[in-house]
């Protein structure tokens, strides 16, 4: 039977399975947007959710009835429900299919029961669903998004992620076809992609040979420094937790050991095996004695690999191996914990069948109904639009905040933290925002949010003075209370606080003398509470905002009441919520949290405005200011600062809290570096828009701190000084192109000139990175208005831009920025090339010389110096840059360059507004755009439309040519020869060049003299053209050029100036050169 209703249809099927749906019902959003809801019970349990905002647009649309199924069309989508089974199908409005859900019956239910203890000691206890959805998929399609994760993948088609947040994690429910569809799933619980099941140990699927061959256990032998060894049989490998640490670890001293666990596993059944390897300290895997883990990111030329995380935060890796029934598997683990609590875990998951694994199976621990939103789209930005149109707009976030962030782990005092600021100032590094990390407090009040007097005299003056010097500045500020604190028993007497951290003790990792080196004990508020989130904004501001505060850094919001727990505990430690058990509000602390600064900081603000509330009257504040608009409420008042909150956690529609999320506490390795690219790229495909990293990693190997002590100590620049200085170059070379652009982590310090001396080549990396990306700022900024304004996402996976060559679906670590610039980052120490992949149909350009590098549809090894990571153009682009700044505000953009990329038709929209207020929500903002005709030549300013307080009237805008057109003519206008040296050793001798440092000296005086004022240029960029001119003149003579370049081979130098292998063989076959 089915019922038509105002926006869509319920069906009550023919006949319910056991574990299938009652009743399905399909509503619709829009043209483009239907929501299936489905149910086990005889009713719908509709709730006010936590991430769709209200949808004021009523579409129309047609409900047929063909007897075996219902159909809901419109203009864009047909989606038709089964009536014996409730499978809802999705088609585009010519009947092509896009999304099947499994047929036969893609959605199955089972009860779920789960009991907690309110803060007042009584129990509830709490009834829902745990759900799974499956939908079939088509062997060549990709799936994308579902947040930010840690095991380096891209591509989540086959493979398995459970969504669940941590601190290096965060879990959204959205994923994203290549098929140019997405499905966001309404709920908060702990998810899974893939196999619904968890992980068993080892013994579950495999038998257990000790490395003598008796059977049930691996043998574990533990070497500790100056004792005997220990040995004994390991039935599990399963120390991943701390409780179960405590419990089965031999009493040892870790930090001072190396583990071995080895054996033999004979599996049960024949297949591919999905393993997930938990880990700490350093760690490496062999399986009948070969390297599980091969990649050579540290450049060692080995093929075994040894990762590490940080002890205390591990970190999960996966691995598949296909294995017969009934044979014998040498397995050695070798782990090295390098701390005192350290953990290692390996886990499985059975064979499945692929067409199985391959389809697209989303399963859900707890809710009250299945509910889904399938959004169509002409391409993946179209689907992300759709995406914000259920979860919420993203802001335009403050201008200041699109510059660098300086921070580290941790500025102690005042003096520390102005004493970085200004060594920015004195140098004249372009900064913006400077960062004040965790334990500014007296030592046992945290969450007091009270500055310690003796380390911090005078923190209004502080940030007076900060201000001064043309900086913003934002704090730390964690959801933890330590029960001495005025803030924690205010919250706790109204039933605020989470109760079993306290109940059981669990002490953090403070361990000072006026504890007795126990740590203390604390609680974290309960964010889901209304009241609760009043309460902790008028703490925030009565301390914190109305002293100056620019902006919120919401540590921990997972909420990470206790760092390495079982997911059971882990709910015990936040729950009951205010919503529910939290079991069913699992994921989603984030953004309540987030909703408090948002809401709270514009609503005070309004009040003082409008309703003449004294800004020192938090109370008054608390009663007056309008709440729970949920990121929205038109009753804020356009003049309000534009509000910014970093967060470590996210979840669905953070982004309409003009909130970004950074990937955690990371580790200091160059395979840290290259999983943050899949990483982020997941994250901006997941729809939320801004994304950041901490640059150079946030937990720094011991080998690191050691070099930089020993260079403090002695000026020694020793091997692990290279690496961390190289690693912290090629880091910041990527992280310059991420949509917020930041450095923090533990020692060494992350200031430029503390990672290296001005006069090295790491610095002038640093120095060139920041200078370029305040150059780039009237492109940034613009990009951001379009994320607002169009939906748009600035770092971009090629798929966004190329989804019709199949080639990019798997390329995860090349990424757009904006739509203009390839970025290619380097992850691979001491390289000094890379391959990349030249998407078809388009023309590529090299950044630094102008030159056609590709005509796309290729992959070329291209050259990657230590000064600069490959960047390429693509035809049809128009970059404008601005002027060398300091601050994003230092001044306005009167001379703007615009770079023409010719051999496609271009078009690009210049934005501006004021940059720190909300009036452009009302049309205070102005655009020009820009267009380029490829046939004839031609460039169109159009007249600008708009205006804004304080808005430049006039103008100039350049039209430089090519930095290699730009050498032509330094050739020319010097006279130079076609055989003479572009940059000789001196005027009496003309044949002998100068080396690249020497070359360096005199760029800035180069670059004046071409119209790029203080624009870094790599002496490649004169160094290859050179070349290239040597070569084309002397009739292809290859040796020749190599001699000059003082290259190992010819091949080298083929490498270095771009040549095919047909232009080789041309030059050999002139040159008759043998080889």
């Amino acid at each position: 039977m089915s019922e038509k209703i105002e926006n869509g249809v319920v069906l009550t099927l023919e006949k319910k399975e056991n574990d299938g749906p009652k009743k399905v019902r399909l509503q619709v959003v829009n043209n483009k947007i239907i929501r299936v809801t489905a149910t086990a019970e005889d009713n719908f349990k509709d709730q006010e959710s936590l991430i769709i905002v209200d949808q004021k647009t009523k579409p129309s649309f047609e409900v047929s009835n063909d007897g075996e199924a219902v159909k809901v069309s419109t203009q864009n989508i047909v989606a038709t429900v089964l009536k014996t089974t409730g499978e809802v199908c999705f088609t585009d409005k010519s009947g092509k299919k896009v999304l099947q859900e499994q047929i036969g019956g893609g959605k199955k239910f089972t009860p779920y029961t789960c009991e907690q203890i309110h803060a007042d000691g009584k129990p509830e206890t709490y009834k829902g669903w745990t759900t799974h959805q499956i939908f079939e998929s088509p062997d060549d399609e990709a799936f994308y998004g579902l947040g930010q994760h840690q095991a380096d993948e891209w591509n989540f088609k086959g493979k398995n992620e459970e969504l669940f947040q941590y601190n290096t994690k965060v879990s959204i429910p959205f994923i994203v076809s290549n098929k140019n569809y997405g499905v966001l799933f309404d709920t908060y619980s702990l998810c899974r992609f893939g196999n619904p099941l968890p992980y068993s140990e080892l013994k579950k699927l495999f038998n257990l040979y000790d490395k003598d061959g008796k059977p049930g256990a691996l043998t574990g032998t533990y070497k500790i420094e100056g004792e005997k060894d220990f040995v004994r049989r390991e039935e599990s490998i399963n120390y991943e937790d701390y409780q179960y640490v405590g419990k089965h670890l031999p009493k040892i001293a870790l930090d001072k050991s190396t583990v071995y666990f080895e054996g033999e596993i004979e599996p049960f059944e024949s297949g591919e095996y999905k393993f997930n390897h938990y880990y700490s300290g350093y760690q490496k895997i062999f399986v009948d004695d070969k390297s599980i883990y091969t990649e050579d990111v540290h450049g060692k030329g080995k093929n075994e690999q040894e990762i590490w995380r940080t002890a205390w935060n591990p970190n999960s890796k996966k691995f598949s191996l296909n294995l017969e029934k009934g044979k014998r598997y040498k397995l050695r683990i070798e782990w090295k914990p390098d701390g005192g609590e350290s953990y290692c875990g390996l886990s499985a998951l059975a064979p499945v069948d692929n067409k199985v694994q391959n389809k697209l199976s989303f399963w859900s621990e707890m809710t009250k109904q299945l509910d889904y939103y399938f959004i169509l789209g002409n391409n993946i930005d179209e689907v992300i639009s759709g995406y914000r149109t259920l979860t919420g707009k993203a802001e335009i976030m403050p201008e200041w905040l699109l510059g660098y962030w300086q921070s580290r782990e941790r500025y102690k005092t005042q003096d520390e933290i102005l004493g970085a600021l200004d060594g920015f100032r004195k140098r004249k590094l372009p900064i913006d925002n400077i960062v004040m990390d965790w334990n500014y407090w007296v030592i046992d009040k945290w969450g007091s949010y009270d500055f310690d007097p003796e380390r911090f005299s005078d923190p209004k003056g502080m940030i007076d003075q900060i201000h001064k010097q043309n900086a913003k500045i934002m704090i730390s500020c964690w959801p933890k209370f330590y029960p001495n604190t005025e803030h924690f028993k205010e919250l706790n007497e109204k039933g605020y606080i989470y109760q079993q951290s306290l109940k059981d003790e669990i002490r953090d990792w403070l361990h000072e003398p006026i504890n007795d080196y126990k740590g203390f004990t604390y609680g974290f508020y309960e964010a889901y509470s209304p009241e609760a989130r009043k309460i902790f904004w008028r703490q925030l501001y009565n301390k914190l905002g109305r002293i100056g505060m620019d902006a919120w850094w919401m540590d921990a919001s997972e909420p990470n009441i206790r760092d390495c727990t079982t997911l059971a505990y882990r709910k015990l430690l936040c729950g009951p919520t205010f919503y529910g058990s939290s079991d069913e509000y699992f994921n989603s602390y984030s953004i309540v949290n987030a909703e408090s600064i948002y809401d709270g900081q514009r609503g005070y603000e309004t009040a003082i405005e409008k309703q003449n509330v004294d800004k020192d009257d938090a109370n008054k504040l608390q009663e007056t200011a309008k709440w729970n608009q949920r990121g929205f409420g038109n009753d804020f008042s356009p003049n309000n600062k534009r509000v910014f909150l970093l967060t470590r956690n996210g979840f669905a529609s953070q982004q309409r809290y003009s909130t970004a999320t950074w990937s955690g506490d990371i580790g200091t390795r160059w395979e840290d570096l290259k999983t943050q690219i899949t990483a982020g790229l997941n994250f901006s495909i997941s729809g939320v828009p801004y994304w950041s990293q901490d640059i150079g990693g946030f937990s720094v190997e011991k080998r690191y701190e050691e070099a930089q002590k020993e260079f403090d100590k002695s000026k020694t620049v020793n091997e692990d000084l290279k690496d961390w200085r190289e690693l912290n170059a090629r880091w910041h070379q990527v992280g310059m192109f991420a949509p917020i652009y930041r450095s923090h982590g533990q020692f060494p310090f992350r200031e430029p000139w503390n990672i290296a001396p001005e006069d090295t080549d790491t610095y002038k990396v640093i120095r060139n990175c920041l200078e370029m990306r305040y150059r780039l700022m009237p492109y940034i900024y613009t990009l951001a208005a379009d994320v607002y304004f169009n939906d748009y996402t600035i770092m971009r996976p090629l798929v966004m831009d190329f989804g019709t060559d199949e080639k990019v679906f798997n390329i995860g670590y090349q990424f757009m920025f904006g739509p203009a610039i390839m970025v290619n980052p380097v992850y691979v120490y001491k390289a000094r090339s890379t391959e990349v992949y030249f998407p078809k149909d388009y023309i590529w350009y090299d950044w630094y010389t102008g030159k056609v590098e590709s005509k796309g549809g290729e992959t070329k090894k291209v050259d990657a110096p230590y000064e600069h990571i490959p960047l390429y153009v693509r035809a049809g682009s128009i970059v404008p840059l601005g002027p060398a700044i300091e601050y994003t505000r230092e001044k306005k953009p009167e001379n703007i360059r615009l770079f023409i990329y010719q051999g496609k038709d271009g078009k690009f929209t210049l934005y501006e507004d004021e940059g720190v207020n909300y009036h452009y929500e009302s049309g205070q903002f102005a655009k020009i755009e820009f267009d380029y005709n490829e046939s004839t030549k031609t460039l169109t300013i159009n007249k600008r439309e708009g205006e804004f307080p304080g808005m430049l009237k006039e103008r100039t805008f350049t039209v430089p040519q090519s930095i290699y057109s730009y050498i032509q003519q330094y050739c020319i206008d010097n006279n130079l020869k076609k055989t003479d040296l572009l940059f000789p050793h001196s005027t009496k001798d003309t044949k002998t060049p100068i080396s690249t440092t020497a070359i360096q000296k005199h760029l800035r005086t180069v670059c004046d003299y071409i119209g790029y004022g203080d624009l870094s240029i790599s002496t490649h960029s004169f160094r290859k053209f050179y070349a290239t001119r040597i070569y084309e003149n002397n009739d292809y003579n290859i040796v020749l050029v190599q001699r000059l370049l003082q290259h190992s081979t010819p091949s080298v130098t083929q490498r270095y100036i771009g040549l095919g292998s047909k232009d080789l063989e041309q030059a050999i076959e002139k040159n008759t050169i043998l080889f």
